[in-house]
């Protein structure tokens, strides 16, 4: 026994082992949509990760780019310290978050859409990095607006914290959400439904789902989760004729009520570990995941209870792991880490194109039009038809590596780079 209580320690010490589930907050009676004012955006917002209708879709009147391997940059503004979250635009404001590592600071920053002129910067958190993957930033969530507060959500000193900044970058309030034990850093960025913003704190310790109120930030219900790092934001949609937050990861994929946090569906798989937004296509659920498993499921969400047997309509085995996929014309179309561009038929899962695209992918796709973009890590963006062969248009790099995904506003593009934010526009009549 001379060396039994190094083994002892040894498996206390393991990741996830001994954990105790984190402490659950069930939601008051009645519904917790209607305390707060009414989420209101200015026209043209891209105000969360993926975008108003949360699928990677821009909405609305599309104007022709005419896109080149010189694109026409109306602005590029240079950005202190490091970041991988998205930006998103309200109104005459583009936000996005970043981390500082000689100064150890998480920021949020507030730019002038029309020009690219700093408005302000407000400095969220000091100290308290936590351990990342070499791919991954201090900086990696996209920060959500109800369009009076802009919310964001930071790793420090092993817990997650929730801030709200109203658009003048004043702090209104800051809240601890729960405990988080990093293992490759924090990437799922928070969901404003009703009058609350939800987040989510799977980790490599216990974990949990919450939702804080947007007024107070006070936490109007936590459920626990299993002690499982996983990396990707959830979706919230209308599925079967209500709401529903669809979370990836931990093994399983799982359905909750946002009004309660109440469990409604789950099924085995696809992974462990996942690292995107799952995509809905009207009562559809698919959800894919690349590690240690590959694969995708379709899952019919109308169910309730273990659905595993009952309502997967179709699965697939290629790794989808980081970038999110995306839903355009009855069909999922995905490039995965390795830059492969994938398109599933959506009823069938049948797979219609498996192409080499090149290079290595974070960013997710986003559809403007009749047009896919992605960058790929390098710094490339990639603009594609939308159409299962992915036939190419224009590839162009700017200054910085590709680790954001594109957004759209008001026919301009926002594209956030390792060291800059770039606003891009269509040439100029007779350019």
């Amino acid at each position: 026994m001379r060396y039994g209580w190094i083994w002892i320690l040894a498996v206390a010490l393991l990741p996830g082992c001994r954990q105790d589930p984190v402490e659950e907050i069930r939601a008051p009676e009645g519904s917790q949509t209607s305390d707060a004012e009414p989420i209101s955006l200015p026209p043209h917002s891209w105000p969360w990760w993926r975008g108003e209708q949360r699928d990677g879709v821009a909405h609305g009147e599309t104007v022709q780019f005419d896109w080149t391997s010189q694109p026409n940059v109306l602005w590029g503004a240079k950005i202190q310290g490091l970041g991988h979250s998205t930006p998103i635009v309200i109104g005459d404001k583009v936000l996005i978050t970043t981390a500082d590592e000689k100064l150890e600071s998480k920021s949020l920053i507030c730019y002038e859409a029309s020009s690219g002129k700093v408005l302000w910067t407000t400095n969220i958190h000091q100290g308290g990095f936590m351990r990342i993957h070499q791919k991954n930033s201090q900086a990696s969530t996209t920060p959500a607006s109800d369009g009076k507060y802009v919310f964001t959500a930071f790793i420090v000193k092993d817990s997650l914290y929730v801030t709200a900044v109203d658009l003048k970058g004043q702090v209104v309030w800051q809240k601890e959400a729960g405990p988080f034990r990093s293992q490759h850093g924090y990437g799922s960025s928070p969901i404003v439904y009703g009058s609350l913003v939800i987040v989510l704190g799977d980790s490599d310790g216990p974990g949990f789902l919450a939702a804080l109120r947007r007024d107070t930030g006070d936490i109007v219900w936590r459920v626990s989760r299993a002690n499982e790092p996983s990396y990707g934001t959830p979706i919230l949609a209308e599925i079967a004729g209500k709401p529903q937050i669809i979370v990836g990861g931990t093994g399983t994929t799982s359905s909750y009520d946002p009004e309660t946090g109440e469990l409604i569906w789950s099924t085995r798989g696809t992974a462990r570990t996942t690292a995107n937004t799952p995509a809905v296509a009207g009562d559809l659920v698919i959800s894919t995941g690349g590690y240690p498993q590959n694969g995708s499921q379709a899952i019919q969400g109308d169910g309730e209870g273990d659905v595993t047997d009952s309502h997967i309509q179709w699965e697939a085995r290629e790794r989808i792991y980081v970038p999110s996929p995306v839903v355009y014309d009855g069909k999922l179309y995905a490039i995965n880490d390795d830059g492969i561009g994938i398109c599933y038929d959506l009823a069938t899962g049948e797979r219609l194109a498996r192409k080499r695209i090149g290079g290595n992918f974070s960013a997710s796709l986003t559809i403007y039009g009749d047009q896919m973009l992605a960058p790929d890590e390098s710094g490339v963006m990639h603009v594609f038809h939308a159409d299962p062969e992915f036939t190419e248009i224009a590839q162009f790099r700017l200054e910085g590596t590709g680790f954001a995904s594109p957004v759209f506003s008001d026919g301009r593009l926002f594209w956030r780079t390792s060291t800059h934010l770039y606003c891009l526009v269509p040439p100029s009549p007779g350019a």
